[in-house]
């Protein structure tokens, strides 16, 4: 349009060609961005300013457009890491550039079978069949139908049968039916599952793919479609392509920087000191009179010294105080990992202070540092750092941040100086510079102990409860830490613990140690991720174990991994290499790896660090943008659709709110991006055309949105999400992410327990997705459908078990109630081991096939709802007796079908607690998260007590009959509790 209106104009004969021209604007990360690609809409442009400007093309338009696509997409501009002006930020995306471009190559050299692997990895049930209760008799059944397309023909198949025999057996009837002479192999296809990204393939039984099963378990057909091998090159080609095309035209990377002469630091036997020059913007309450710097060395939760405190100074806007502070430990004894801890806080005037509090109760500010630059050297030279403001508790915050506040504005700036030692640069021994100067020291441990020395030993390391250790505890676990490695390397935990980091001899001797230290396996290896062991080698050790875990199971712990990179110290670590590489070797790892980070980008003192791997992951998988683009720019359809609702709903009726709201579904722009993505919630899954007649928004607060989609291949069918804006998803990812590792563990174990974990993303800043769990119903809509009050209808034993007999006529009711059962039992084993509260009838659902599952997990270990100082929940868990109804199938007399519950729910729970470290870990681990109700080692110990952690399994099955038969007992409480909810419900309505 603009060429065209130029064309009358006098100078049009001095333009260049259209193509040499691109508009460029001011975009929302307050990037200068040129807009390459030309068939956005000018609404997808998010500009600061609605202004374009036209200007001439300069330098690679495949790397500026691929620029832009990853600046976008990750909510950060490129350019935000170029103004850092960073060494280390420099020096990590060149590295990680490199080797994540170099595996995107070796990817794409791989033939067409394993690249498979890479791009749709089997979606498997843990085990092949599964014994009673519950599970599926593979083994001597009748032969299974499959619908392979070719003319939408039929094969019967033995369930154990692998793919490949299923694809030998369509072949010779396609031969049959077609009357063909060629021969094809069937080596040659592979099986796609109709309308998912999901393929069927490998050297595995039919029925443990999670298709397959959930077919058998349905009594449904499956649909597959056989895809020759030729189509799986071309889709290799094409990604191939485009990464090939970015990847010729990056620049060289500068060359690496002269050596730099260096001294060694453990020979310095003098005092580290640090001096504390002044401090820029503080702002003080009135009644602040003085502020005061205290100053602390930690390695992990460890404090190498004493605390050291600042002088007072009168308060201004810039303080100076200009003064040394020096710790009681030498240079020499600094561990690698050693990190110095600032608090800033004020002095209350006397007079106005109250008895009670001390002069630190005014906290005003934090900050960290490392000791060590990330090249092992000692820093030297001035360093301003921009502090954190204090939360309530202790004044220094060893778990925090390394990075400064990166809002300088409205940050105190704190002014320190590491002073000159030396006129080189001291740098931390390598490995093997320890090895060769402590070498005589390296074999004075004992490797045996005697009798009671060993008991005490063993006493040790079998409490799994262990926190502290007593001094005489101590030196034995030290002094038979031979014993230790050969006979308990589990416990490779407590011997760090009590490893003196600030002795350099303990340091050395316990890193050589490691060097030969046996593999551990992912349960154990988990725990050596937390702040509390900090070392490289020890992170480099724990990384070692963890290259072992399957990538179904690097799934499941994915999400812990992602928060503990929190405790890194600096950019470039193994666990960030570990994560890329495996996310560049599995596209579904990517996939929510990539969500996992971006969900939290928003947060200041990891935006950074997020920001950069994010980056890296684009750079390695340049294809796999496309497809992240397209469900990012519907997400922010789905928040502006959101925000439409919230902002109009209290000003027109509900019907005409949501008819406003399916109008605007129906607007070009929301259909073309509402429509055609693959789920964020499950990549496999492709969410086609948009139902908008079917689309409405929720009564919740936050007017949760209800989006509905075609399944083109089913008709009639759809597919669900919830779009929530407004509520923080994290903590229901991870009460989910436990439940569906409870049914992994029970199918290991033979027990079925017909757990639905449904899908539930973080994608932002209180925004996120939910899987909609078709053909359900809360018991409180059940209820009130059976009963004539809300006051009644929760007393109403019948209304379940008259529900699921509407439902599921004759034949199909045993089943429904067997489906029933194993759900309940599993769902009262899951909501007493998590503590999950606010549980009422309005979050407990069932499905028309009998399963029952809890949704909404805003509250879990152990905080339970009150009102009035009132506990409104008393019992451990839901058990209630109309559940006991439906059970015995209606008949009170039914003892032996509740007698096999009461099995379910003790075996379910025992299995639990066998693997209760790796729950504890798993918590642990997500300490980093900041969710209100896990941010501290205090919030775990319901969960410890709970799984009965140090006790044997016959006290804690003791102990979960007691609670089983509590909650059967105290069950007219609940009932209460929601006749009390409905009544609330049905006032607020």
């Amino acid at each position: 349009m603009v060429w065209r209106n130029a064309s009358s104009e006098p100078l049009y004969g001095a333009l260049s060609d259209a193509d040499a021209y691109v508009f460029t604007c001011i975009n929302s990360t307050a990037e200068r961005e040129e807009l390459e690609d030309e068939t956005r809409r000018l609404c997808d442009v998010r500009l600061f300013m609605s202004v374009l400007r036209l200007v001439a093309r300069e330098g690679d338009r495949v790397e500026k457009l691929t620029n832009t696509q990853i600046s976008l997409l990750i909510g950060k501009g490129l350019h935000e890491f170029d103004s850092q002006k960073n060494h280390e930020v420099n020096e990590f995306r060149t590295k990680m550039r490199s080797f994540c471009e170099e595996k995107a190559q070796d990817r794409q050299r791989l033939p067409w079978y394993q690249w498979m692997e890479y791009s749709f990895s089997c979606d498997l049930e843990p085990c092949v069949s599964l014994a009673e209760p519950g599970g599926i008799k593979t083994k001597g059944t009748k032969k299974i139908f499959v619908n392979v397309k070719f003319e939408a023909s039929d094969v019967s198949q033995e369930p154990q049968d692998l793919p490949v025999i299923l694809m030998r057996s369509a072949l010779k009837k396609k031969a049959t039916v077609f009357r063909s002479v060629r021969q094809e192999k069937p080596e040659d296809y592979t099986l796609q599952v109709n309308g998912r990204w999901e393929f069927i393939y490998g050297k595995y039984p039919l029925c443990q793919f999670k298709y397959i099963f959930s077919c058998l378990r349905g009594g449904q057909t499956p649909h597959l479609t056989m895809v020759h091998h030729s189509t799986v090159v071309k889709y290799q080609e094409e990604q191939g392509c485009l990464g090939s095309q970015v990847s010729k035209s990056r620049s060289l990377s500068k060359p690496p920087p002269l050596p730099v002469k260096k001294s060694l630091m453990w020979v310095l036997i003098i005092c580290v000191c640090v001096c504390v020059r002044a401090c820029a913007c503080v702002y003080a309450r009135v009644c602040v009179s003085q502020l005061v710097v205290q100053a602390g060395l930690f390695h992990g939760s460890e404090l190498l010294c004493k605390v050291v405190t600042s002088g007072e100074v009168n308060v201004c806007s810039e303080p100076l105080w200009d003064q040394k502070l020096v710790f009681d430990i030498s240079v020499s004894d600094l561990p690698r990992m050693s990190r110095l801890c600032f608090a800033l806080y004020a002095v209350i005037e006397k007079a106005k202070k109250p008895q009670s509090q001390s002069m630190e109760d005014c906290p005003l500010a934090w900050v960290n540092t490392m000791v060590f630059d990330y090249k092992d050297q000692l820093k030297t030279g001035e360093f301003l750092l921009s502090t954190w403001p204090s939360v309530p508790g202790d004044l220094l915050n060893p778990m925090g941040t390394v990075e400064k506040n990166p809002n300088v504005d409205s940050a105190a700036g704190l002014l320190i100086r590491f002073p000159n030692i030396r006129p080189h640069p001291l740098y931390y021994p390598h490995f093997d510079k320890v090895h060769l100067i402590l070498h005589t020291r390296f074999n004075s441990y004992s490797h045996q102990g005697r009798g009671k020395g060993l008991s005490i030993l063993k006493e040790i390391v079998d409490n799994k409860n262990y926190t502290e250790f007593f001094e005489d505890e101590k030196e034995l676990l030290w002094k038979l830490r031979g014993v230790v490695r050969e006979r308990y390397p589990e416990s490779l935990s407590k011997l760090l613990l009590i490893t003196k980091w600030n002795k350099h001899e303990d340091v050395a001797q316990m890193v050589a140690f490691l060097q030969k230290w046996p593999d551990l396996p992912a349960l154990h290896a988990l725990e050596l991720l937390d702040y509390s062991f900090p070392d490289p080698m020890v992170r480099s050790f724990t990384i070692r174990c963890l290259r072992k875990l399957r990538d179904e199971e690097l799934l499941q712990y994915l999400l812990q991994l992602v928060q503990v990179l929190k405790y890194e110290s600096y950019l470039d670590c193994d666990l960030a290499t570990f994560l890329l590489e495996r996310a560049l070797s599995n596209k579904r790892i990517g996939h929510f790896l990539f969500w996992h980070l971006r969900s939290e980008m928003h947060v200041s003192s990891v935006s950074l660090r997020f920001g950069l791997i994010l980056e890296a992951y684009c750079r390695g998988n340049i294809y796999h943008i496309k497809s992240l683009c397209k469900q990012n720019e519907a997400l922010n359809k789905m928040k502006a659709l959101n925000d439409f609702v919230k902002s109009g709903w209290q000003k027109t009726s509900r019907q005409q709110m949501t008819d406003d709201m399916k109008l605007c579904i129906k607007q070009e722009a929301y259909m073309e991006a509402l429509s055609y993505l693959l789920s964020p919630l499950n990549p496999s899954i492709m969410l086609s055309e948009i139902c908008a007649d079917r689309c409405k928004f929720m009564d919740s607060k936050m007017k949760p949105l209800w989006l509905m989609y075609k399944n083109k291949w089913v008709q009639g069918d759809t597919v669900g999400i919830i779009f929530k804006n407004g509520d923080d998803l994290r903590q229901d990812m991870l009460t989910l992410q436990m439940i569906q590792l409870m049914e992994i563990l029970w199918k290991k174990e033979g027990l079925d327990l017909r757990m639905i974990p449904y899908g539930c993303l973080s994608t932002g800043n209180k925004t996120g997705l939910i899987e909609v769990v078709k053909n359900s119903d809360t018991i409180a809509n059940i209820q009130r459908n059976n009963s004539n009050s809300a006051a009644t209808a929760a007393f109403n034993k019948d209304a379940l078990l008259n529900w699921l007999k509407s439902k599921n006529p004759e034949d199909k009711l045993d089943q429904a109630i067997e489906e029933f059962t194993l759900s309940c039992a599993g769902y009262c084993v899951a909501t007493y081991v998590l503590g999950i509260g606010d549980r009422h009838n309005d979050n407990i659902m069932i499905k028309e096939t009998g399963q029952l599952f809890h949704i909404d997990f805003g509250h879990f270990l152990g905080n339970f709802k009150s009102k009035f100082g009132i506990n409104r929940e008393r019992v451990p868990f839901i058990l209630t007796y109309d559940f006991v109804h439906v059970i015995q199938q209606g008949r009170t007399n039914n003892s032996e079908k509740f007698e096999r519950f009461r099995e379910c729910c003790e075996q379910a729970y025992k299995i639990l607690c066998r693997n209760g470290t790796l729950f504890v870990n798993l918590f642990a681990m997500m300490k980093a998260a900041g969710l209100p109700e896990l941010s501290s080692f205090k919030d775990i110990q319901y969960l410890k007590d709970s799984l009965a952690l140090g006790k044997s399994e016959e006290e804690a099955l003791k102990n979960f009959k007691v609670k089983f038969n509590e909650a059967l007992r105290e069950s007219w409480k609940t009932k209460v509790n929601w006749m009390m909810h409905s009544l609330a419900k049905d006032s607020r309505l």
